[in-house]
């Protein structure tokens, strides 16, 4: 079964739990359990020194505010993407969090994330 077929309640439920990981990892610059809810073909897929240079340089990726706002989901093949409105702690301003959720062996996993 496809992760298109939950509800969006479902997926939203699924996909706070899986931000605010990511949130709380990247402030804390924990880059093993950022990553640990990526699919497999995403995980491989990073950098791994460019990642680390971001925890270490990016203001915005250290000082994420813990309370987005969702803002939609859009279903597009077998994967969904749920929007979010993401501020940070020390810079004025929003962006626009993006996170792509998909099964995995049965698992939701997430198979993109960015903020810009």
């Amino acid at each position: 079964m496809s992760i298109i077929f939950k509800t969006d309640e479902e997926i939203e439920g699924i996909a706070e739990v899986l931000w605010r990981d990511l949130v709380t990892n990247s402030n804390e610059g924990k880059y093993g359990d950022f990553t640990k809810n990526f699919a497999r073909p995403f995980a491989k897929a990073m950098n791994q020194v460019e990642a680390g240079h971001q925890f270490a340089n990016s203001e915005l990726a250290r000082n994420l505010a813990p309370d987005p706002d969702f803002l939609g989901i859009i279903r597009r093949g077998d994967h969904v993407t749920v929007l979010y409105r993401q501020k940070s702690t020390t810079k004025d301003g929003e962006w626009l969090g993006r996170l792509v959720l998909g099964l995995e062996d049965e698992q939701v996993r997430i198979f993109g994330a960015t903020i810009f």
